[in-house]
């Protein structure tokens, strides 16, 4: 199953329509966050099922289609099954600060004809043009955004494997000034996006702008993705087995902050992820203990370490006399390490 954002022109009737469920369900959503947190304490819990029929025949009275209302509530109860096998963290409450901006439609929608899409409960939306995959439409989302409203397409198609260029093996360490280092010593640039809208996205915050501020976010999110979803279709198309160093992003991003951000390395491992399983390769992500301090030569332990460290980026090992760049040889150890060897110095 694969899916397919389409933006949507809806009217100003439809628009209201949009917005005036988003309120309603968002207070379905806080009644199920709250209710599910309250009767756990007084252990009453709920099957799935049985949650999602909480509210049955509701819909007439709010004027929203009772199969949405349910998508709803389901959503509440996955998201505390999530916390529950720590997964994710608690689900919050929706308000002013933290609004909702999905309406579900946990029914099949029927096949897009002429250019328009229907939905029920809000008749034929219209869409702007673009290539739809071919395969039956399991379910949707409608989702608003600051540039627009958008309906997510959940559709029943294999996703088409990634044409292999070449068979390598290769071990990656993700960095910040340079966004990847390989272990046959490329070292893969990406375009600092942030860097380049964050003079005109501190005048809009200054000036108060929100629907601005919130577009340039936007923006960056979709070019940050963009360029992911290219530099990680390269990869894998490159290679048959890749292992990545996994650092501990969220512990970095304290330290470094937008840096980190500017990165997203999260995104790429699971971009990579799903993109080697779909096209055949083999994706191992890696413990960087030791990685950048083990002389990948003799595996003997004295190069850089600590905060201190960070600094030196090029050192000679004191057993073997190696010289190490430190992000190939980082990105080396982790080829090792997911290959089977061990990064123990040698007796």
């Amino acid at each position: 199953m694969i899916q397919a954002q389409i933006k949507l022109r809806v009217t100003k009737k439809q628009e209201v329509i949009l917005n005036d469920w988003l309120l309603s369900l968002t207070r379905v959503w806080n009644w199920a966050i709250r209710k599910i947190e309250l009767d756990g304490k007084d252990s009453v819990y709920y099957t799935k099922i049985k949650f999602q029929n909480l509210l049955a025949n509701h819909g007439k009275k709010i004027g929203i289609p009772s199969h949405t209302i349910q998508g709803m509530l389901v959503t509440a109860w996955e998201s505390w099954k999530r916390c529950h096998k720590k997964i994710a963290k608690k689900p919050k409450l929706k308000g002013v600060r933290n609004k909702l901006n999905s309406i579900p439609f946990p029914d099949k929608i029927r096949s897009i004809k002429d250019g328009k899409v229907s939905v029920p409960g809000i008749g034929k939306l219209r869409f702007h043009r673009q290539d739809i995959p071919e395969g039956q439409i399991k379910c949707g989302r409608i989702i608003k955004r600051a540039s627009g409203w958008y309906l997510a397409l959940f559709i029943n198609v294999s996703s088409k494997p990634i044409e292999s260029t070449s068979n390598s093996v290769i071990g990656i360490d993700p960095g910040f000034k340079t966004c990847l280092t390989t272990s046959t010593g490329e070292k893969l640039e990406k375009k600092k996006r942030l860097k380049e809208v964050s003079k005109r996205l501190a005048q809009s915050q200054r000036g108060k702008n929100k629907k601005l501020t919130a577009r340039l976010q936007e923006r960056l999110r979709n070019q940050r993705k963009d360029d992911n979803h290219k530099l990680s279709r390269k990869i894998v198309s490159e290679n048959k087995e890749i292992y990545f160093s996994k650092d501990n992003i969220k512990l970095i991003a304290k330290k470094f902050g937008k840096s980190v951000a500017e990165a997203g390395h999260y995104q790429i491992r699971r971009m990579l992820e799903y993109k080697s399983i779909a096209s055949g390769r083999l994706y191992e992500e890696v413990d960087s203990k030791f990685s950048t301090m083990t002389c990948s030569n003799c595996f003997s332990r004295n190069g850089p370490t600590g905060t201190a460290g960070l600094s030196v980026r090029h050192w000679e090992c004191t057993e073997c006399g190696f010289h190490h760049d430190r992000d190939v040889n980082a990105a080396t150890n982790t080829l090792l390490v997911g290959l089977g060897l061990s990064l123990e110095p040698a007796s």
